[in-house]
């Protein structure tokens, strides 16, 4: 794999499946209310299975956005006398992709801080769920197309440009799935005690979801009153991510003392 001799690739490995495993949490508390009406010697498998699921929609998925972003030709060109550029399959899917992700944790954070709504939607799938396995399967397939997008949509920001993307992004996300559904209750248990870092990862999505407007525009070769809209460089990013990931974990130290 000469990929991972590259620096970028590991960076973006290790960021990336650590946002993932923060990002598939609320992924497992679903899965596990879902699969809570299954006898109790159901409940792993049905859990299990879910993640795996996940994992299968989340390969299916990166294949056909990368699929997609891999068209570079401009199907459409405009030129106003304040704005012009190219539109492309590839810069499409990146502002489109970079706008769901800033509405979507725009609005987890919202609940998080205001708290609205999260209970209700907890216990309403609690009393719809039925208690055979295989239609508690379907909605856990349900869910899991649900969470892939935005799981999808990161990795896709977060390597965009690196040399062997594709392979760094479907790595990362099996080896999140795996530490899942190996250490689900564990990582669960820590990401609720500390819910900073799930707030954290969420405000990193709105960079990311910003990084890859940006990173569209620029595709497009997008030009506001003439002037070219540059791409962000991956690396402020990712030191943006470790500074503010070193902060918490010296503020973590502070409060147990």
């Amino acid at each position: 794999m000469e990929i991972f001799l590259h620096p970028d690739a590991w960076i973006a490995l290790l960021t990336l499946t650590f946002l993932e495993i923060i990002l598939g949490i609320d992924n497992i508390i679903f899965i596990s209310i879902t699969a809570g009406k299954l006898p109790k010697d159901k409940i792993k498998k049905a859990t299990r299975l879910g993640l795996l699921l996940a994992l299968v929609f989340r390969i299916l998925l990166l294949f056909g956005v990368s699929y997609l972003i891999s068209m570079k030709s401009a199907f459409f060109t405009f030129d106003l006398s304040w704005l012009k550029g190219g539109i492309t399959g590839q810069s499409v899917i990146l502002i489109l992709g970079g706008i769901f992700l800033l509405y979507k944790s725009t609005k987890e954070i919202h609940h998080k801080v205001e708290g609205t709504d999260e209970e209700l939607e907890k216990k309403s799938i609690k009393n719809v769920v039925k208690s055979s396995f295989g239609s508690v399967i379907f909605q856990i397939v349900m869910i899991d197309i649900v969470f892939s997008f935005d799981s999808v949509l990161t990795a896709v920001g977060m390597t965009n440009g690196v040399p062997g993307a594709l392979i760094i992004m479907i790595v990362a996300v099996t080896i999140s799935i795996i530490i899942m559904m190996i250490f689900a209750t564990p990582v669960g248990d820590f990401v609720n005690k500390h819910p900073t870092i799930q707030m954290l990862a969420l405000s990193f999505l709105i960079l990311i979801g910003f990084m890859l407007i940006t990173e569209g525009a620029h595709l497009s070769h997008l030009e506001v009153f003439n002037k070219p809209v540059g791409a962000i460089p991956k690396g402020y990013l990712y030191f943006a991510i470790a500074f503010s990931l070193g902060v918490e974990s010296l503020n973590m130290k502070v409060r147990k003392k």
